[in-house]
């Protein structure tokens, strides 16, 4: 790892923390599910600009569509939970749990595909982040702690866990990496806009920071922003990328406490310590020792 793919790689994680930080704030003025179908809309346009620009086909092959529609459903049910719980907990409680998805998707791979068993190292860092996600889910300290949101935030990176392994280990895994993006943005637009018609105010007094919001969900994270993710794997080794998962957590609830004034308890930071360093230990690059 260089130094421009450290910075880059630092850069990615504080803009993915950053954004935990919009959808708050976007929540004031749209009804999460409203927010998130509005921001897979837009995405969808963004997206297929861009590889219509770059001439990258957008009609998957007929193997991978079925895994493509599954994948979908996945990722409009991830960010509807994901959108609902930051509407009911913290930028710092709901981070904590959903980025704990590489905790699952390791336990998963364990048993779903050969040759990605635990080694030592990682059955460390697997205990350590349940723990800390444990630790999460327990505190009940904080008035502003949510059973609901909490769980929200779980049922959303079990979701991402999902659509990770579907990309590992299906035909989507030789799909061109816009291609798996544009899928998902795709299979998700009609659920989401369903599940819109059965909420109740969709609008909640939007005002200007609320459609910026939306904007920035939409152009600089939803599209153009996993594409960056994706170029970054292509040059680099992909544990290394991975390895670097751990800062978006803590990122997140620094920010949060920065910059939405959230008041985080010991046991908040205690489990965000043990999430970390757990995610570090499972996407660490293996020496020969720890095998």
């Amino acid at each position: 790892m260089d130094t421009f793919g450290a910075a880059a790689l630092i850069a990615f994680a504080a803009h993915l923390a950053f954004n935990q930080v919009v959808i708050k704030v976007t929540n004031g003025g749209f009804n999460p599910v409203f927010a998130a179908a509005m921001r897979s809309v837009g995405a969808v346009a963004v997206l297929m600009l861009w590889m219509r620009w770059r001439g990258i086909k957008a009609i998957l092959p007929r193997a991978a569509m079925p895994v493509g529609a599954l994948t979908g459903g996945l990722f409009a049910l991830e960010f509807m939970c994901l959108y609902s719980a930051l509407d009911f907990t913290t930028v710092a409680r709901a981070s904590v749990i959903f980025y704990s998805m590489p905790v699952w998707l390791t336990l998963a791979s364990h048993f779903l595909l050969p040759g990605d068993g635990m080694t030592v190292r990682r059955m460390i860092g697997l205990g350590l982040a349940m723990a800390g996600v444990m630790l999460a889910l327990l505190d009940r300290s904080d008035a502003a702690a949510s059973v609901l949101g909490d769980g929200l935030a779980l049922v959303a990176a079990l979701c991402w866990a999902g659509i990770a392994l579907c990309l590992k280990a299906t035909p989507l895994s030789r799909v061109p990496p816009a291609q798996q993006l544009l899928v998902q943005l795709v299979a998700s637009v009609p659920l989401l806009l369903v599940a819109v018609m059965l909420v109740d105010q969709p609008l909640r007094d939007p005002q200007p920071i609320h459609f910026a919001g939306l904007a920035f969900q939409t152009i600089a994270v939803a599209s153009l922003g996993y594409l960056v993710w994706f170029w970054l794997l292509s040059i680099y080794p992909a544990s290394s990328v991975a390895s670097f998962s751990f800062l978006s957590p803590v990122i997140a609830v620094i920010l949060g406490w920065l910059l939405l004034d959230e008041t985080v308890g010991l046991r908040v930071w205690g489990a965000l310590v043990l999430v970390a360093a757990g995610i570090y230990l499972i996407n660490r690059r293996p020496r020969p020792a720890d095998q």
